[in-house]
C-alpha cells in the first residue's frame, strides 16, 4: 500500500527566499516540524530565532501537512499568505504521520534545495541556538553523518496498541533523537529515495536516522550540544547548548533576550556568537 503522496502546496513560499540558487549559497537550512493547530508556537519562532533566516546563507521554514477541516485550512493559508514560511505536504497531517512529515520535509529539500551543504531538522517546541549551530557545521568536516542525540537502542514492543510493534528487529539500529538532528547535504536525496523502499515505522527517528539511514551505511555521530530534552534554562546553559526540548511559547522569549543580552558573562567567549551571526562576505 502506497503510504507517501509526494508534492507540496507552495503557493505562497517564497522558494528564492528560503534557498536561492537550490541552495549553492546557503550553509544551513532548518526545517521545523509544526503540528496545524500551534500557531502560537510558530508565532513565538518568528519573532525569536527565526530571524537568523534573514541571513543569505540560513533559510528557515516550517513543515506540515494537509488537514480536511476548512476552517482550519482557510486559516492555515491566511498565515501561509502573511508569513510566506510553512511548507505543507500532501499528507493528512496527524501524530501518526510524523514519518511522512519527515519523508515530505526530505522530498521538499532534495526537489529545491540539493545543494545546501546541511539541514536541520526540528520542532515547534525546541529553542535552537543558531549562532552555535553555525559554529557547530563550521568545525565538521565530515560527509554522510547525522549529527544529534543518540537514542537508546530499545527492544520494540510488541503489544498491538504500540508504535513499535510494526519493526521485528530485536533491537532498533543505532538513531539520533527527533527533536533536533543535522543531516549533511549530501545524503538528501538517497535518504529520500531509500524511505520510499522501506517498511513504514510511525517512529520518525528510528525510521529515517535509524532504519533507513543503517541501510545506507551513513554515519550517526553523538553530540553532547543537541540536548533534545528539557533542560535548565540558565543562560549560561543555554549559550553552550544547540538545542533545548518541551519550550512554551513564552519561554522562547526569555530564551531569545538571554541569549543576546551583552550584559550576561558567562565563561564561554562571547566572540564565538559574534563571529558565527556575522554575514558572509
Amino acid at each position: 500500500m502506497k503510504l507517501y503522496e509526494p508534492g507540496h502546496l507552495n503557493e505562497e513560499i517564497d522558494i528564492q527566499r528560503l534557498c536561492r540558487h537550490r541552495g549553492l549559497s546557503l550553509r544551513l537550512l532548518i526545517l521545523i516540524t509544526s503540528a496545524q493547530t500551534h500557531f502560537m508556537a510558530r508565532m513565538s519562532i518568528r519573532q525569536t530565532w527565526i530571524h537568523y533566516g534573514s541571513r543569505r546563507d540560513v533559510g528557515i521554514a516550517f513543515m506540515l501537512g494537509r488537514t480536511t477541516n476548512a476552517t482550519l485550512n482557510e486559516a492555515l493559508n491566511k498565515e501561509n499568505y502573511i508569513y510566506g514560511d510553512m511548507i505543507r505536504g500532501n499528507f493528512i497531517d496527524s501524530y501518526f504521520n510524523l514519518t511522512l512529515k519527515t519523508i515530505s520535509m526530505l522530498e521538499w529539500a532534495d526537489t529545491h534545495c540539493p545543494n545546501v551543504k546541511f539541514i536541520l531538522k526540528t520542532e515547534d517546541d525546541m529553542f535552537i541556538n543558531v549562532p552555535k549551530l553555525l559554529n557547530f557545521i563550521g568545525s565538521e568536516k565530515d560527509n554522510r553523518t547525522i549529527y544529534g542525540r543518540l537514542g537508546d537502542k530499545r527492544m520494540p514492543e510488541r503489544h498491538s496498541e504500540s508504535k513499535e510493534k510494526q519493526h521485528g528487529a530485536i533491537e532498533y539500529p543505532t538513531y539520533t533523537t527527533g527533536p533536533a538532528y543535522l543531516l549533511t547535504g549530501d545524503i538528501i536525496h538517497e535518504l529520500y529515495v531509500q524511505s520510499l523502499r522501506t517498511n513504514y515505522l510511525p517512529l520518525e527517528d528510528v525510521f529515517t536516522t535509524g532504519i533507513v539511514a543503517e541501510n545506507l551505511k551513513i554515519k550517526r555521530m553523538q553530540s553532547d550540544d543537541f540536548r533534545n530534552v528539557r533542560t535548565s534554562l540558565n543562560p549560561c546553559y543555554i549559550r553552550n547548548v544547540i538545542s533545548v526540548h518541551n519550550i512554551e511559547a513564552h519561554e522562547q522569549f526569555y530564551l531569545w533576550r538571554k541569549l543576546l543580552d551583552p550584559t550576561i558573562k558567562c565563561k564561554t567567549v562571547w566572540r564565538i556568537y559574534c563571529s558565527a551571526v556575522q554575514q558572509p562576505k
